[in-house]
């Protein structure tokens, strides 16, 4: 089954309509948010790795899924597949695995 099957959608779409490639572009956008408020938890509160490496790849899976999206969209904003929430989804993606790398890099302080 390909990509392109699993997004396809009708050529009569109206703009209220939840398609396959809006409802993929709108699971990547939730993945990507819980990248970055996962993310931003890890850089304040610096206690553990588990919180960064779970933001880590919940981002990661956002820009990962989101650019598929992007990718099997054969038309642009308001045809049905997606294409705005695929590239929202690889934007926000970015930004949790960027914040969960700064929390990786962030190394736990050890008061005494």
């Amino acid at each position: 089954m390909s990509i392109r099957h699993l997004l396809a959608t009708a050529p009569d779409v109206s703009s209220y309509d939840l398609t396959p490639g809006r409802l993929w572009s709108l699971v990547a956008i939730v993945l990507g948010l819980a990248g970055v408020v996962l993310g931003g938890l890890a850089l304040a509160r610096p206690t553990g790795r588990t919180r960064a490496v779970v933001a880590l790849a919940a981002g990661l899976a956002g820009a990962v899924v989101g650019g598929l999206v992007v990718a099997a969209a054969e038309g642009g904003p308001g045809t049905g597949y997606g294409i705005v929430g695929g590239y929202v989804a690889l934007v926000v993606g970015l930004v949790g695995v960027a914040l969960s790398g700064l929390g990786l890099a962030r190394r736990p302080s050890r008061s005494r």
